[in-house]
């Protein structure tokens, strides 16, 4: 059901382990996600790199080969961060920051 939940993030969108818990129907288990992402074998083929921290940070360390591997993939699908993070108007499943609605990334 999380693999599920994590293939239903749209190309070119992203969602936080949390949002990603709660619709695989385990909310409050984002460390779960977290887990089963990490223990995933490759041939599950999942777009983990569109799965990031509530604050919109990637899930790695800033400067690691794993957070600029995901940073290019998203890249790649239109995905732009802004001073580090992954503006909400990216989140799949949130709704958007009217602050950054109007007065554009923080």
């Amino acid at each position: 059901v999380v693999f599920q939940a994590i293939r239903a993030i749209p190309r070119g969108r992203v969602a936080a382990y949390g949002e990603v818990a709660a619709r695989a129907g385990l909310p409050g288990r984002a460390r779960l996600v977290g887990r089963l992402l990490r223990e995933s074998p490759r041939s599950a083929r999942l777009p983990w790199h569109r799965v990031l921290r509530a604050d919109g940070r990637p899930a790695f360390p800033a400067d690691s080969e794993q957070a600029r591997e995901q940073l290019k993939r998203l890249a790649a699908e239109g995905v732009e961060p802004a001073g580090g993070r992954i503006p909400a108007r990216y989140f799949a499943w949130r709704s958007v920051d009217i602050d950054e609605a109007l007065w554009g990334p923080r």
